[in-house]
């Protein structure tokens, strides 16, 4: 068993989904807040002794990047107050689309975020479904990148749908294939045991989709696409107009983050899609419209994999890949 005794604290941008993993966890949330000043510039401090304790820091770093900064400063307090060790707790790993030179000029900034969690002092990482793999090459320290279809696929199992069929969001941005997508709908795919349709989109500029066709059996299919994230949702519902023109039954989605920046939700409501299935790593706006939406909480898988990582058990036996 662990020596040291475990803390749990959240940033601001994810208490609703730190309450659920600590509660899941069977404890509580340590007590932090933020000072802010007139500025905008904020400290963050711990209200309770940490010294020699295992601090596990829950925060999503999606916009704005005030999510990122408080996560590094927390961090930062953390070490200076002797903890043993800081694991940073990352549901959605904010950047990470941005794990390559896809054009001149331009930064690689998953790097360049894992450089500074490396900088404040992180002992490890946790997060779910990257968009890029080797984004855990970028650490010095161990990554737990664990996966939303242990979550999804026991849903979509229980919805018992017939003749159901995988899609792919296969595009091309930039013409870098995103070979990623391919190897999620494999994953799905092959845990359901269903044919894949690989979608391929061409795009003139990010966020912006210019066509896209379908490579697979669409007529009298029921179709699931996958996918890591949704942002402007401008691909999904374009797919999901393309399928059902070409013949399919209905179509769902399942995407484990929910950026939906921008149009995203009326995007979505004014589609074809007849179900949006998603996980809580990054909040619902409640004012928007939300009939088509599911979601699923990580929260019991993260409180699982924490309970192990801090008792020194094995993993590997709940990646659901």
């Amino acid at each position: 068993m662990a020596i040291h005794k475990i803390k749990f604290f959240a940033g601001q941008g994810s208490e609703y989904l730190a309450e659920k993993i600590v509660a899941s966890y069977g404890t509580t949330l340590g007590k932090s807040d933020v000072l802010r000043f007139s500025d905008g510039e904020f400290q963050p401090s711990y209200n309770e002794s940490i010294r020699g304790c295992t601090v596990f820091i829950i925060q999503s770093t999606f916009p704005p990047s005030d999510n990122l900064m408080e996560l590094l400063m927390m961090i930062d307090a953390a070490r200076r107050a002797s903890a043993y060790k800081v694991v940073a707790v990352m549901p959605y790993f904010g950047w990470a689309r941005q794990d390559r030179k896809d054009r001149p000029r331009v930064p690689i900034g998953a790097k360049l975020v894992a450089n500074m969690l490396m900088a404040a002092g992180v002992d490890r990482i946790m997060t779910m479904d990257l968009h890029a793999d080797q984004i855990q090459g970028f650490f010095d320290v161990p990554v737990d990148a664990l996966y939303a279809s242990g979550i999804f696929v026991p849903y979509i199992k229980s919805l018992n749908i017939e003749d159901l069929s995988i899609a792919a969001p296969h595009g091309f941005l930039l013409l870098q294939p995103d070979m990623g997508g391919a190897k999620r709908a494999n994953t799905y795919a092959k845990h359901l045991g269903t044919p894949i349709i690989i979608s391929h989109k061409e795009r003139a500029k990010a966020n912006v989709v210019g066509k896209m066709t379908a490579i697979g059996e669409v007529e009298g299919r029921n179709v699931l696409i996958v996918d890591d994230m949704i942002d402007t949702a401008g691909t999904i519902c374009m797919a999901a107009d393309m399928l059902m023109a070409r013949g399919a039954k209905s179509v769902r989605a399942a995407i484990t983050h929910p950026v939906l920046s921008g149009p995203a939700y009326e995007r979505i409501n004014d589609s074809a899609l007849e179900e949006v299935i998603v996980t809580d790593t990054i909040p619902l706006k409640p004012e928007k419209d939300l009939h088509k939406f599911t979601v699923l909480s990580v929260a019991d898988l993260f409180a699982d994999v924490i309970e192990r990582v801090h008792n020194y058990k094995e993993i590997s036996s709940i990646f659901f890949k």
